[in-house]
């Protein structure tokens, strides 16, 4: 049986920024509020957002590895 929900305009929009090709709102719904692995993140942003998010964890990750060395 199908409920009807109310969500506010910037939950609707990460919905459907989440929603996959085919997929319902109810599936997405379910798949977020499975346990999620890493390799899901992915799918939650456009390619333009997860470029970002991988340029930043690359400089990052260069921070950390400056950063060790000095302290050793």
């Amino acid at each position: 049986m199908a409920k009807t929900i109310a969500v506010s305009d910037d939950v609707y929009e990460m919905l459907s920024k989440a929603k996959m090709k085919n997929e319902s709102f109810s599936s997405v719904i379910r798949r977020l509020l499975k346990r999620q692995k890493i390799s899901d993140i992915p799918k939650i942003f456009d390619e333009d957002e997860w470029a970002k998010v991988e340029k930043a964890f690359k400089e990052q990750k260069k921070l950390d590895t400056k950063r060790t060395r000095e302290l050793l």
